[in-house]
């Protein structure tokens, strides 16, 4: 049975390559590649003369059933991103889904992560993280993101293009407060490697008017556990003040429950419990 390799690279610094990575890389039928004009430097760089294919999140569908055929034909196969970790906001996915429904082996080479990277070096407690890849640029579920960032006990990672960080660390900044602790970490393992460490509003006014060059992984602080416990409580307190000022305007529970969930962003069982207690409550006064 033919193996798919998942096969981490450098996220720059070609001297992050495993050994094991590049004898896999030297011994497969061919490698499939993000963008093979990249690839191609790191395969040159091991003296490597196997086969490049490329597999991007544009023909990636249509590549899967070749895929498939080279797996079934006993070839062994790479694949890689552009740089890190394969599938970490990278195509791929598809495939090793594809294959490991055709019964195939799955082999991940573990190695350079950008997000592992920027976790270890930001200086917060990380057993306990979230990563959610680049966000969306506008829309319910930006704002949702933003709320969820907000009320993390533990770190949460990002990408985000140099270009839109500084409306990011502006978005951060007006919802998790200016002071909540941050890294802006750039150019990981490259010559021109920063690391900046601040509060979400320093980081802003540093960007603002700055546009960086390169790759940038954004680390925010969680806010802990006793602090999400606060959060989350005064929230319900919240939630109770406007299930009464709906109570006292006549409305229905059912509507009640709705325009609480919609305001506070609660699920509709829990605003419904909410104005069903508020409502007993006020009854009893």
């Amino acid at each position: 049975m033919a193996t798919l390799y998942v096969v981490s690279t450098p996220i720059g610094n070609l001297g992050d390559l495993s050994i094991r990575a590049a004898e896999i890389l030297c011994s497969v039928h061919r490698v499939l590649a993000e963008d093979t004009r990249r690839t191609r430097v790191l395969i040159d760089h091991i003296n490597s003369d196997v086969t490049l294919v490329s597999l991007h999140a544009h023909n990636e569908e249509h590549r899967i059933s070749r895929v498939l055929e080279w797996l079934d034909g006993g070839q062994d196969l790479a694949l890689v991103s552009d740089a890190g970790t394969p599938l970490v906001s990278d195509p791929g996915a598809r495939v090793v889904s594809a294959a490991v429904r055709g019964g195939h082996v799955v082999v991940p080479i573990p190695g350079p992560s950008a997000v592992l990277a920027s976790l270890v070096a930001s200086g917060f407690p990380v057993s306990q993280f979230s990563f959610f890849g680049f966000p969306e640029r506008k829309g319910r579920r930006r704002v949702r993101l933003l709320e969820i960032i907000r009320d993390a006990e533990h770190p949460v990672v990002l990408f985000e293009s140099p270009k839109r960080l500084a409306r990011l660390l502006s978005e951060l900044s007006e919802v998790c407060g200016l002071n909540r602790p941050a890294v802006v970490a750039r150019e990981l393992t490259k010559v021109h490697e920063n690391i900046r460490r601040a509060t979400l509003g320093e980081l802003y006014a540093c960007y603002q008017d700055h546009t960086p060059k390169g790759e940038v992984t954004i680390v925010i602080a969680g806010i802990g556990r006793e602090a999400s416990r606060d959060a989350a409580e005064d929230r319900i307190e919240e939630a109770r003040a406007l299930a009464r000022k709906l109570e006292e305007v006549g409305m229905k529970a059912s509507e009640a429950a709705k325009e609480v969930a919609r305001r506070l962003d609660l699920s509709r069982n829990d605003a419904y419990r909410i104005v069903l207690e508020t409502k007993k409550t006020v009854g009893e006064v």
